[in-house]
């Protein structure tokens, strides 16, 4: 069952809700997914970043730094969820994706630190999936929204942040020719 690790997005089942992540990510196999969004992160454009401070596109909308705490917020929950699957559990608890966020004050923390710890934690999250199996890849559970395999969540979480990326390039970099 080694193979499964050689399986690309497209030969997933695609998860309610979630498949907008996964399509967002490469055709490529998981651990290839991940080590794309590795780079993306690396090579993000900090200093534009940094530039939009904490303006936001509209009320209400999170600040860059409040984006980038979900991001990890995020990860660190689906790579539990992908462990909790591969381990055998059969569901796991939902989050409050804006609770997260209201309750994380990252305007204590540079941009730079929290990079580094978005970069930190990717690395983490490439070696968890390296130590599965493809047996333990193909096991899936209960969560948010329905079933979804450890598999697709890799390339959740190398598309969410794809997407949120997105966001910031649409929404956020058309400030600074706002100031």
């Amino acid at each position: 069952m080694e193979s499964t690790k050689k399986l690309k997005r497209s030969e997933l089942i695609l998860p309610e809700y979630f498949d907008r992540y996964i399509l967002k990510a490469d055709d490529v196999p998981v651990m290839e997914c991940l080590q794309i969004s590795l780079d993306e992160l690396r090579s993000a454009p900090w200093d534009v970043w940094k530039s939009i401070g904490d303006a936001v596109y509209a009320p209400g909308k999170w600040t860059i730094k409040e984006l980038l705490q979900h991001l990890i917020d995020t990860e660190r929950i689906f790579t539990y969820r992908a462990l909790a699957f591969a381990r055998g559990e059969k569901s796991v608890n939902s989050y409050d994706e804006d609770a997260y966020a209201a309750a994380s004050d990252p305007s204590h923390r540079s941009l730079d630190e929290m990079m580094e710890e978005a970069i930190d934690l990717r690395k983490a999250t490439i070696g968890l999936f390296r130590s599965f199996s493809g047996v333990m890849l193909e096991k899936s559970g209960m969560g948010f929204k329905g079933e979804f395999s450890v598999h697709s969540i890799g390339y959740i979480i190398g598309g969410h942040q794809r997407w949120h990326f997105g966001v910031i390039e649409e929404r956020y970099r058309p400030l600074l020719s706002q100031a």
